[in-house]
């Protein structure tokens, strides 16, 4: 599969309706909570843009995730897309997906060609209302992780998304002495889980779309 592959896909993808619920349910952590589908909030929720970052290497197509700190928060060591709070001087989403990914891992935001965005996505355990923004770039980019921000970049081949023994499920604690039952995709070693998951999924589910999709990969 080759990066311009990749680009036609998504963008016959994009054409279409997304599936959202649909796809975020297949790796959403039970019991379900149902907020994460409301379109009526208690609070106005804070809006976050993270970046889907695909790229070329070696004949395929890769991404990178990131792993946060530890912190004292509620994502504190989680397995995410670099991305973060809109800001009041930021334009639009689409600029605050940028600008974060370009702060957090180094990337030449002016070198991003934008395809599009999937569903936003409620976490209702910080009130962010993530909007996850997909582009790419036409050669690997040199990555340099914000030591704050990310304790490692995670590059993660498209293809393995779609290998049945990277879908697992395990009883995860979340504080409080509270478990869920969790699906996750499991990656390098790393757990990814929760809104990630969801976006992983419909990403899946667009790219699924296409009737060829057997032969694409």
């Amino acid at each position: 599969m080759t990066i311009d592959h990749l680009k036609a896909l998504l963008k016959d993808g994009f054409t279409k309706e997304l599936p959202g619920k649909e796809a975020h349910v297949k790796m959403a952590p039970q019991p379900l909570d149902l907020r994460r589908f409301s379109t009526t909030f208690a609070e106005p929720p804070k809006k976050s843009g993270v970046l889907l970052l695909f790229y070329p290497e070696e004949g395929t197509v890769y991404f990178p995730l990131i792993k946060r700190p530890q912190y004292p928060g509620v994502h504190s060591g989680q397995v995410g897309f670099p991305g973060g709070k809109m800001e009041p001087s930021d334009p639009d989403i689409l600029f605050t997906a940028l600008r974060e990914a370009e702060e957090e891992i180094g990337i030449d935001a002016g070198k991003v060609e934008v395809l599009g965005r999937l569903s936003d996505l409620f976490i209702p355990t910080s009130n962010f209302l993530v909007t996850p923004v997909v582009g790419l770039v036409q050669e690997k980019p040199s990555f340099v992780p914000e030591q704050r921000e990310v304790a490692r970049i995670i590059t993660t081949e498209v293809i393995s998304l779609f290998h049945p023994e990277v879908r697992k499920q395990k009883q995860l604690a979340v504080g409080g002495g509270m478990y869920l039952d969790t699906p996750y995709f499991a990656v390098e070693e790393e757990v990814v889980w929760g809104a990630t998951a969801m976006i992983l999924s419909e990403l899946v589910q667009v790219l699924e779309q296409k009737s060829a999709i057997g032969m694409a990969f």
